[in-house]
């Protein structure tokens, strides 16, 4: 969800900072960096800087119930998300295009939790707004992940997904 930004942001470049950080493995301090960011903001703190954070921090936690906590935080931080606030941080992104992997992640812990019912609504909504990812490398990304979650749904399958981001279980 992040990009080359059009104009300096500090907090975005510090929570990608964690975010990288964790990708390469050092998963605690990655955590603890966007927590102590995430009391920084503030539940009523910019909703960009909320959806972004939230949607990162819950791929730092094998957890499902955990990561769900802070997905359910990025979907509804996004709903306050407003078009001129994302074109701000970066020209090419649309809030639309965040969509598709925020109930994503939605379903894929739902899933993995044994809520196929809510599962199955989540991935439905990811189906939905398909046509606002991105051509490339990341919509392809997110819609491979869409049909791997909704078959792993279909097949009543709880396991981890090795493609999911994130520390495996």
């Amino acid at each position: 969800m992040t990009a080359t930004p059009a104009s300096p942001d500090p907090t975005m470049e510090a929570i990608s900072q964690a975010v990288t950080e964790g990708r390469v493995g050092n998963v605690a301090s990655a955590r603890h960096k966007l927590l102590s960011l995430w009391s920084a903001i503030g539940v009523d703190g910019d909703p960009l800087h909320r959806c972004t954070l939230a949607h990162y921090l819950a791929d730092l936690y094998e957890d499902p119930a955990q990561a769900l906590a802070w997905d359910i935080r990025a979907l509804d931080a996004a709903a306050a998300v407003t078009e001129q606030r994302v074109q701000e941080h970066h020209a090419s992104l649309h809030i639309a295009g965040f969509y598709p992997s925020l109930h994503l992640n939605l379903a894929d812990n739902y899933r993995r939790l044994g809520t196929f019912e809510a599962a199955t609504e989540h991935i439905d909504a990811a189906e939905e707004h398909i046509p606002n990812l991105p051509r490339g490398s990341y919509g392809d990304t997110i819609r491979t992940a869409i049909a791997q979650v909704a078959e792993a749904i279909t097949l009543r399958d709880t396991a981890h997904r090795a493609s999911a981001p994130g520390p495996t279980a």
